[in-house]
């Protein structure tokens, strides 16, 4: 890993979630959502947590099967997860905000 390298993928979203699978010096090796791997600088890397819909969800009011439903998330969107509590995470995407079941999010948790 250096700047040196070529530029395998350019990422255009930010907040996308990754998985760190080696380090060196300034440089992490990730793999994405899609399976994509390669170096990156840690610049380019956010502690936020992240996660993507892995199927069309329903965001509820409260972490129960049982609260009010807010929306319905379609599979593929971008979720930015501020708390997780055993099943279930607090997420905000756009503009509405709510729990969804942990099992149904990809990404960092």
């Amino acid at each position: 890993p250096s700047l040196d390298h070529p530029i395998k993928l350019i990422y255009k979203k930010k907040f996308l979630p990754v998985k760190i699978v080696d380090k060196s010096y300034n440089f992490r090796k990730i793999i994405d959502h899609e399976n994509n791997s390669g170096w990156i600088h840690i610049s380019q890397l956010s502690k936020k947590k992240s996660g993507i819909t892995v199927n069309d969800i329903i965001l509820h009011k409260k972490p129960t099967l049982y609260s009010k439903p807010l929306a319905k998330i379609e599979a593929g969107r971008l979720l930015m997860i501020s708390k997780c509590r055993d099943k279930w995470c607090k997420i905000k995407t756009g503009k509405y905000s709510g729990w969804i079941e942990r099992k149904s999010v990809k990404g960092r948790l």
